[in-house]
């Protein structure tokens, strides 16, 4: 997804921030597990495992832990990866940029729907403008991954980038 093509905000949910850390910490937080697994689920949740291939074709999987104990673990593709700038990745593709078939999306949990995001860096002074978009196949997907919290949940996640960075 072209960083500047036009939002359907039928299809495609979105927001973008101005943090005060230099987006080449904000990109090692994102392609490093070490680093991914401390921020990327909105606490109380917790992200325990981080799979991490950092290449078009290379797979970014996460395990999350729900407050009550149960694993949720997602997996995708990257489908383009630009040093300090930009990924785009998605979840209806595994690693090499096969499909995934709807009987392994039941066995891994995947949610009930797919998508591909793209996040965004660009200096801004000596922090970064961090934008997060996320495009759906249908207005049913895009519903449902704003009712889990989307704008709260990701944009909460990036607090935690913020935090982490502070202190790398």
């Amino acid at each position: 997804m072209n960083s500047t093509s036009q939002l359907n905000p039928k299809l495609d949910l979105s927001f973008e921030r101005i943090v005060d850390v230099p987006k080449e910490l904000v990109w090692k937080a994102w392609t490093s597990p070490e680093h991914l697994k401390q921020w990327f689920t909105p606490a109380p949740w917790k992200t325990v495992d981080c799979e991490i291939d950092l290449r078009p074709g290379g797979i970014f999987r996460t395990v999350m832990l729900s407050p009550d104990g149960q694993e949720f673990p997602n997996s995708g593709c990257y489908l383009e990866v630009r040093e300090n700038e930009k990924l785009v990745w998605t979840n209806a593709l595994s690693s090499g940029f096969r499909p995934v078939s709807s009987s392994v999306a039941h066995a891994e949990k995947i949610t009930t729907f797919f998508f591909t995001a793209t996040i965004a860096l660009a200096s801004h002074g000596s922090g970064t403008k961090y934008t997060a978009k996320v495009i759906h196949a249908d207005e049913a997907s895009c519903k449902r991954h704003a009712d889990m919290g989307f704008e709260e949940g990701w944009g909460k996640a990036l607090d935690q980038l913020v935090a982490l960075t502070k202190r790398m």
